[in-house]
């Protein structure tokens, strides 16, 4: 058995995730891992770019376009690691990660889920790395900016955790799917992704899940990826924004509207409605995007954030 299996799902982010293969081969540590490269029917040469460069590498290749939750289910099925990575295509590994993160679950049994500091390529925070759980008390003081009034205050920042500092380590609810490791015990207790959600909302209910079995979930920034974000979700923005909002009310429904009076759960979907038609106005209103734009700001403009997954 090897230590960790590192799982990556590529959809026509061929450069992207070459370039993320070289980091984690760049990798310097004492642990044993292998890579499963989930390709869900790219159409940019992604496949043969990967056999190519790195023979040794498990590929999937799929006929039809997945989803990030199944792909990563079927990569999942022949994992041999102690250890499951989930790691985005479009991140670059620093050298230590695999290491500390490793270090780090061996020396506490009690975790199911961790994960480290996630930044962006302008050196700012991935805030989807440390997250609560999107209640709708939670969702509600997001959506209408009071979390950004009221930052150091707890009670408005549930969901980002902005007064915690991305600087510490702590327990937290949610990690992002874009790096997440996951104990093999704990995969085989509560199951792989539920792949109701095609590529957003995944990673919390995941994390909801692990959480209700019983075990913890944790944030260590003693380490760092570097995460470019959207470099799939450039190609389909209305697919790619339909997803995002669904993602939003499958959740809800499986673990918070029998919680739930009907007035609060006819109030979120209302606001997801609501979310969803501004997005799309704003997206036909966005002037139409350049060639060699970059990814986050691609991301950006079609209303995609990972900030708020689901």
């Amino acid at each position: 058995m090897v230590d960790v299996s590192i799982i990556i799902v590529n959809y026509n982010t061929r450069q992207l995730t070459l370039d993320c293969l070289e980091s984690v081969y760049a990798s310097i540590t004492s642990y044993s891992y292998e890579i499963i490269v989930v390709d869900n029917a790219s159409r940019d040469d992604s496949v043969q770019a990967v056999r190519k460069a790195y023979p040794q590498v498990q590929l999937i290749v799929n006929r039809d376009n997945t989803g990030f939750a199944k792909a990563n289910n079927q990569g999942m099925k022949v994992t041999k690691g102690r250890y499951i990575l989930l790691l985005n295509s479009d991140t670059i590994v620093h050298p230590d990660t695999l290491h500390t993160m490793i270090s780090f679950m061996d020396r506490h049994p009690e975790m199911g889920a961790s994960g480290c500091k996630v930044i962006l390529p302008d050196g700012s925070l991935d805030k989807a790395c440390k997250r609560g759980f999107p209640t709708p008390s939670a969702s509600f003081y997001y959506a209408f900016g009071i979390s950004r009034l009221f930052r150091d205050q707890p009670k408005f920042n549930q969901y980002q955790l902005g007064h915690l500092s991305p600087d510490d380590e702590y327990p937290v609810d949610c990690l992002v799917g874009a790096f997440m490791l996951v104990r093999r015990e704990t995969i085989e207790q509560v199951g792989g992704l539920d792949e109701t959600f095609f590529m957003y909302g995944e990673d919390i209910d995941w994390c909801y899940r692990i959480k209700e079995a019983g075990w913890g979930i944790f944030y260590y920034p003693r380490t760092y990826i570097v995460h470019y974000k959207g470099g799939s979700a450039r190609r389909k923005p209305l697919k790619i924004t339909y997803e995002f909002h669904r993602a939003m009310w499958v959740f809800h429904r499986k673990h918070y509207a029998k919680k739930y009076n009907p007035f609060t759960n006819a109030a979120v979907w209302m606001g997801i409605s609501l979310k969803f038609t501004l997005s799309l106005l704003r997206s036909k209103l966005s002037p139409p995007v350049r060639p060699g734009q970059t990814v986050t700001r691609m991301r950006a403009e079609n209303e995609v954030s990972s900030e708020v997954n689901p």
